[in-house]
């Protein structure tokens, strides 16, 4: 029956999310820092919840995801976890000898008070920090926030513990990565390759959990920004900020501790948001636009040209992260589809505003909804109620999808389900393209499944 038990009425829900469009905030933490070079995530808190936040990035990257833990008992619930965790650092650093350990809070750590600041510099000055290492933390308890929060205050973690500023500026632009996989980390690394400008992309995990398979085993792989790179951010002379969500805190955080100015835009999924994007870099680095890149956004139009007939009204339900929703809903607006239901676990109010600005003349009924009770049990309900073309979302869109019989295209955190979304890049015109080829084989797909006998065509 999967989830066929879901009422159509619509009745207001206060103290209760079904089936959130959202996970913790130490996920977030944990994948924001493995996207610094040697380092070691450590989750303060039981052993229960450290292997749960390892096997969500590790299901979804399909990579062995390194990871610490304090390892709570029923002492350190109680008496707290100084002990537990100045133990782990001294551990870590003598077993694993990374360069940084990440410490990040979860909600039994955070529920009992402990000062996870007073404990790293503890650790500190009682010398179980080697030279030349370093233990950062952020707090992230999972009763507030999603896991773009808790990634969002990671990185302003590794602002604090790291960027610094000399007082002479660098040729160099810092690119704030928000939650995007390692081959679209990847493709923004080759854009700004085409034009020429040297940046300092973090958290960057491309070679880390994309890491090719040599035979050989590297604990720590070749991928991730470096230290070095990550004291320069504070010398660079500008920041780009690609999600607010996920990098707008962490900016200007930034740029009040080392006077970096900054630009927060959409992360460069589809035509509009990859224009914005282009147009950003080339306006702060003060370089040209290359031909190849021109080139590369004509094919994008082009084949935007060949396909919007089939696109045409098609009504669209999409679920996930705000980052990601808001460029996506724009993309769906230019290929002239109607986003039709929206919604995004993660609170915050720019969220409806920009959606609503989106949608003002192509939709201006959408149903849109973030924060508390966002959830997928609303989203079925409005499906059922008036049914959609196509779904897009994560892997738990597909009970859905299954039970109405609707086209799913996968997208966001977590993909559980499916193997290598995570090596083809979605941002970039590139990625455009590779998002409008699969929406149109789904619909296709399901045009030649559903056509009768005489309507079968070779030629669509």
């Amino acid at each position: 029956m999967l989830l066929r038990h879901t009422p159509k009425e619509i009745k207001e829900r206060k103290a209760l999310t079904v089936n959130p469009a959202k996970t913790c905030q130490p996920i977030g933490a944990m994948y924001a820092a493995l996207g610094i070079h040697g380092c070691m995530p450590h989750s303060h808190g039981s052993q229960g919840c450290c292997a749960y936040h390892r096997s969500a990035l590790t299901r979804h990257y399909k990579e062995p995801v390194m990871a610490a833990t304090s390892s709570f008992t029923e002492g350190s619930s109680v008496f707290g976890g100084q002990a537990n965790l100045i133990q782990a650092i001294n551990n870590i650093f003598t077993i694993y000898n990374p360069d940084i350990i990440a410490v990040h809070t979860t909600c039994l750590s955070e529920t009992i008070g402990d000062d996870v600041n007073q404990i790293c510099q503890k650790a500190r000055d009682d010398g179980k920090v080697p030279e030349g290492k370093h233990v950062i933390h952020c707090n992230t308890p999972s009763y507030v926030g999603s896991h773009i929060t808790g990634y969002s205050n990671m990185l302003k973690g590794i602002i604090k513990y790291f960027s610094k500023s000399t007082g002479v500026k660098k040729d160099q632009i810092n690119i704030i990565s928000g939650w995007i996989e390692p081959s679209d980390m990847r493709e923004i690394k080759n854009i700004v390759n085409q034009m020429g400008i040297k940046v300092v992309l973090f958290p960057d995990t491309s070679d880390i959990l994309d890491a090719p398979q040599t035979g050989v085993h590297a604990f720590y792989p070749k991928g991730g920004t470096t230290i070095p790179e990550l004291t320069s951010t504070g010398d660079s002379k500008f920041s780009l900020a690609l999600g607010e969500f996920a990098t707008d805190a962490a900016a200007k955080d930034l740029d009040s501790k080392c006077k970096v100015k900054f630009k927060t835009i959409d992360l460069p999924i589809g035509l509009s948001a990859t224009d914005r994007f282009i147009v950003a870099l080339s306006n702060a680095a003060d370089v040209d636009v290359p031909s190849s890149i021109t080139e590369e956004r004509g094919r994008l139009v082009d084949i935007i040209t060949d396909m919007q007939q089939y696109f045409y009204n098609k009504r669209v339900a999409l679920f996930g992260d705000p980052d990601q929703l808001i460029p996506l809903t724009e993309l769906l607006v230019d290929l002239d589809m109607k986003p039709v239901y929206i919604v995004s676990g993660t609170s915050g109010k720019v969220f409806d505003r920009r959606i609503k600005e989106i949608l003002a003349e192509s939709m201006p009924d959408a149903k849109v909804k973030n924060g508390a009770n966002a959830d997928l049990f609303l989203l079925h309900q409005w499906i059922k109620n008036d049914p959609v073309d196509l779904i897009i979302g994560n892997t738990y869109g597909k009970y859905i999808a299954r039970d109405e019989d609707i086209p799913f295209l996968r997208m966001g955190f977590p993909i559980l389900d499916r193997v290598g979304h995570s090596y083809f890049p979605t941002v970039g015109y590139s990625g455009a393209m590779r998002i409008l080829e699969k929406i149109l084989n789904l619909l296709m797909d399901r045009q030649d499944r559903d056509s009768s006998e005489e309507s079968f065509e070779l030629v669509m």
